[in-house]
């Protein structure tokens, strides 16, 4: 246990009375192996069940990811017989405005970044040259076909009227329909995805395919365990939880999502400020506004090495308008550790739950998104959890290793949108337009 303890050196000379309420708190997020044992093999047994074939996929696609923070637009190439792809994509900031806004303007606003981005780079798609499209849509839906999907419920605070029980699909075809000609597939989003034999999956029973065929499970793991049967919830997760847009849903999500790390650092922060341990004396009107650290304020913070810790205290001062003393900034930077070590962790039960599933003991997982590939030190803790899971030698290398995916998303939805599709209909690559 005191191998995990994170950087208790960060404390050697810090006020005892800090010191003291951090081990509190660091007892409530670290996760010792036999617990993260324990969640991610009930994890294993919750696994939802998916659909899609898998084979030779070709062509050219465009494809629409609309995640909690960006609208990504990509244009894919794949190539038969190569492991590989080409691709074109664009970032669109998703205004918080429009989260919570109508289905109008939400697809209004999706068909106008297409546009755009056909407008700056496609000038050959036109409705006499259409090309099919992916849409990759994060969010839990009934997927009764592959040009189908019926939302469940929102989640990543996203509340917009008009959509929730109905198919997604013809409402983003008809935004698209006065903005631009092509064509539509659709293709859900997911939190992680394997391949699996259509003999183990009961509900596919009766559907009619061969049983060495094998499906693209997604498992929108985001709502594992909204039971709380074995997440280690916290009084911050909780609320976290009650004050979020949909309370009761995507408990996992909510401890492991960048959209929920900064939340947790600023209503622990908050808690000690007004216990009169952080902060005293100081003005903290911009800690007490909701969702005002995002992840990227955490990860700057940890890659300041420094003795006296001067770009973190620089971080603070610009983000928050606070000024920290030497003992406040090392009391900080040790909670923002073991608030992003827990999600790395607990993030590491759900890789562990697949690879239990399908009793996988190596391989490589392509990660996609942009807090596993711009915070540095969470892949080490991720990683270090799995050894802890699985009991991993100290000296063996990483026998499940994590990999960043660029636009993994967007990649596989237009593998699976290339299924649904005639050869005839995919338009041809032209490599040059990649380089």
């Amino acid at each position: 246990m005191q191998g995990l303890r994170y950087r208790p050196d960060l404390l050697k000379g810090v006020a005892e009375e800090l010191t003291n309420e951090l081990e509190k708190y660091e007892g409530w997020f670290l996760l010792e192996p036999p617990k993260l044992k324990m969640i991610s093999d009930h994890f294993a047994q919750e696994l939802e069940k998916g659909l899609t074939l898998g084979g030779q996929e070709k062509g050219r696609i465009l494809t629409v990811d609309l995640g909690g923070t960006n609208i990504r637009v990509c244009d894919v190439c794949l190539s038969v017989g190569k492991r590989e792809f080409e691709q074109r994509q664009r970032k669109y900031k998703l205004p918080e405005e429009v989260k919570t806004s109508t289905k109008e303007v939400l697809w209004g606003f999706i068909a106008d970044r297409v546009e755009t981005f056909l407008g700056e780079s496609h000038s050959d798609i036109n409705a006499s040259n259409p090309l099919p499209m992916a849409f990759t849509f994060s969010f839990p839906v009934e997927q009764r076909s592959i040009r189908s999907g019926i939302l469940q419920r929102w989640t990543k605070n996203f509340c917009v009227s008009g959509v929730v029980g109905h198919d997604v699909v013809p409402q983003l075809e008809e935004a698209l329909a006065k903005k631009v000609k092509i064509g539509s597939i659709f293709s859900t989003g997911c939190n992680a995805a394997y391949m699996e034999e259509c003999r183990n999956i009961p509900k596919l029973r009766d559907a009619g395919l061969p049983e060495d065929a094998t499906v693209v499970i997604n498992t929108e793991y985001g709502a594992f365990d909204n039971e709380g049967k074995v997440l280690p919830l916290t009084p911050f997760d909780r609320q976290i939880d009650a004050e979020s847009a949909h309370p009761g849903t995507q408990i996992y999500e909510k401890m492991v999502a960048g959209l929920y790390i900064g939340e947790m650092l600023r209503l622990v922060m908050l808690r000690m400020h007004e216990k009169g341990i952080l902060f005293k004396g100081q003005d903290v009107s911009r800690l007490r506004t909701a969702n005002s650290l995002e992840t990227s304020f955490l990860s700057s913070v940890e890659m300041d090495i420094s003795e006296g810790l001067t770009d973190m205290k620089e971080e603070f001062k610009e983000n928050l308008n606070l000024e920290l003393s030497l003992d406040e900034l090392k009391a900080c930077r040790h909670l923002i550790g073991v608030i992003a070590m827990r999600a790395a962790r607990l993030y590491a039960c759900g890789i562990a739950a697949i690879c239990k599933k399908k009793s996988i003991r190596q391989c490589h997982v392509g990660v996609d998104g942009s807090v596993f590939s711009k915070y540095s030190m969470l892949k080490g803790r991720a990683v270090q959890g799995l050894r802890d899971i699985f009991d991993w030698e100290p000296d063996r290398l990483d026998l499940i290793a994590l990999n960043s995916a660029e636009d993994g998303s967007g990649v596989g939805a237009a593998l699976v949108a290339s299924l649904s599709l005639d050869p005839s209909e995919l338009a041809n690559c032209n490599t040059e337009e990649y380089m």
